[in-house]
């Protein structure tokens, strides 16, 4: 699957990229920990957390692992779930899997692949599509009526670069995993600043006061149904007695 790379990392200098990564890290405490990307794209979280732990990431795309930011080091593989199967059990203390699990076939078994290799005292951090926030984002926002009845109708719409997603519920990530993994909290991520005009977003001040008032309704049940991702971090289920 060929990406526009340029494209895509050029998202990550505008200042409506660099909020999102900033609300995404700020819910990461990871320091001295042996942290797995899943799913890595670019390297744009690996190479951030590797700055204070041990990453290893793992990327299908060849060609994104070849553009990749490597400004801290860390330990990059070419695959999927076949990588996953090489983990020692119970290695890991934080996997990060953003905006992956849309784009596959397999997530019971990379579901349960994530609970074989985390440490008891671990947990994973997933972003996912929301399903109401895009709606509202794509009628708003992109001005796509189909997609969004598409949406509606419980209907796949296809991406741009990745293909055809697969929307899923929160939920269903712990019914995934036979509930050996439990949701702790769910961050809304992009709530407002999407439905913005552009040129707002260069001013000075923009990004200061937007991650304020983001960070101020993302646990809010009534702004998180409408904000375009969830970030879900998951725990591993007491284990019973």
């Amino acid at each position: 699957m060929s990406i526009d790379v340029q494209g895509y990392m050029g998202t990550t200098v505008e200042p409506w990229g660099k909020l999102f990564y900033r609300l995404v890290w700020n819910h990461l405490n990871c320091e001295n920990k042996r942290v797995l990307d899943f799913g890595s794209g670019l390297g744009i979280t690996a190479n951030h957390l590797a700055k204070r732990n041990e990453v290893i990431a793992i990327e299908p795309n060849r060609e994104m692992v070849a553009n990749r930011i490597l400004e801290n080091p860390y330990m990059q593989f070419v695959g999927s779930a076949d990588e996953l199967k090489k983990i020692p059990d119970q290695s890991i203390d934080v996997i990060i899997c953003h905006n992956v699990l849309e784009y596959v076939e397999d997530r019971k078994c990379i579901l349960k692949e994530f609970v074989r290799v985390l440490k008891q005292d671990g947990f994973v951090s997933i972003i996912k599509h929301n399903k109401m926030g895009k709606i509202v984002q794509k009628v708003v926002f992109e001005n796509n009526i189909d997609d969004a009845i598409r949406l509606l109708s419980n209907m796949d719409v296809e991406s741009v670069n990745f293909g055809t997603i697969h929307e899923y519920e929160e939920k269903e990530l712990e019914a995934d995993s036979d509930f050996k993994l439990k949701i702790d909290q769910v961050y809304g991520l992009r709530t407002f600043y999407a439905l913005q005009r552009n040129e707002w977003k260069y001013e000075d001040d923009w990004l200061e006061s937007m991650f304020k008032i983001e960070c101020a309704v993302e646990e809010m049940p009534e702004f998180r149904e409408i904000a375009f991702f969830h970030h879900v971090i998951l725990k591993l289920s007491e284990p019973s007695l």
